[in-house]
């Protein structure tokens, strides 16, 4: 069964010029983030999209979660058009986001949760537990009456995490989730990755990390200049180098002469 459907999806960014555009530097312009995509995300698997910066990886997400709607086609979620009931598609996914502005920074990690726990509909009685248990899946059990306001970058990955899982969705959206974190918490994340099928979620994870593709994903769609440059089964037997030959060859770029240690292309 899909969970996620884009059919022939196109999104399409116009630039204006700021108001006081005095010396006529800006022009006017359209970025065609994604043309025409068509895609399906097969429920209880792991999707990674794969592509440089600026690939249309974060818009597709955006697409999915109904924080932008598509300029043509069509995209589905559980069997819900994204622009008939985007209440309903709400509900059922959960997104990623890490930013600072994304909290409270005078309240802590586990108030941080609770606010969002009763936006999500969360019964007050079951949020301690919930929360809780979120807050030791993140790796954030030790932090979680520290005030957000004095958190790192990597804490704030985590929290972005711990807030889109709190509701378990059904439908978890990642956007370059381990960016932020040394290598030591990237593994323990990519085993909570992992274990998210068996708890019933889909997920789509976007990155531009090979290992974290390999280590992560039971399939991989690589976005190019807002094309899909190719799809493929990722097996339990492939390696990092094995995927990197396959996008370059995919996307025709040069690949690096020493590959960053990462496993992420630059």
């Amino acid at each position: 069964m899909e969970a996620v459907t884009l059919e022939s999806v196109s999104k399409v960014f116009h630039h204006r010029p700021a108001l006081f555009n005095l010396l006529g530097r800006e022009r006017t312009g359209e970025t065609r983030a994604l043309n025409s995509i068509s895609l399906a995300v097969q429920s209880g698997s792991v999707l990674v999209l794969l592509g440089p910066n600026g690939s249309g990886k974060t818009t597709t997400l955006k697409l999915i979660s109904t924080m932008l709607l598509p300029d043509e086609g069509r995209v589905i979620v559980h069997g819900t058009d994204t622009r008939r009931d985007p209440l309903a598609v709400r509900r059922s996914v959960g997104f990623a986001v890490a930013t600072e502005r994304s909290f409270f920074p005078r309240l802590s990690a586990r108030e941080n949760l609770d606010f969002f726990a009763a936006l999500d509909d969360i019964p007050r009685s079951k949020r301690p537990e919930r929360i809780e248990q979120i807050l030791r899946q993140t790796q954030l059990l030790s932090a979680a009456d520290t005030l957000v306001m004095k958190f790192s970058s990597g804490m704030y990955q985590r929290l972005g995490i711990a807030r889109a899982l709190i509701k378990k969705p059904a439908i978890v959206l990642l956007d370059e989730p381990t960016r932020s974190l040394d290598p030591g918490s990237a593994a323990q994340f990519w085993n909570l990755v992992r274990s998210l099928p068996a708890q019933g979620a889909t997920v789509i994870l976007a990155t531009h990390n090979f290992n974290e593709a390999v280590a992560v994903g039971n399939d991989v769609a690589i976005l190019f200049h807002g094309n899909l440059a190719a799809q493929r089964h990722l097996t339990s037997t492939m390696s990092m180098d094995q995927l990197r030959s396959f996008y370059f060859l995919t996307t025709g770029e040069l690949e690096d002469v020493e590959p960053a240690a990462s496993g992420a292309f630059r």
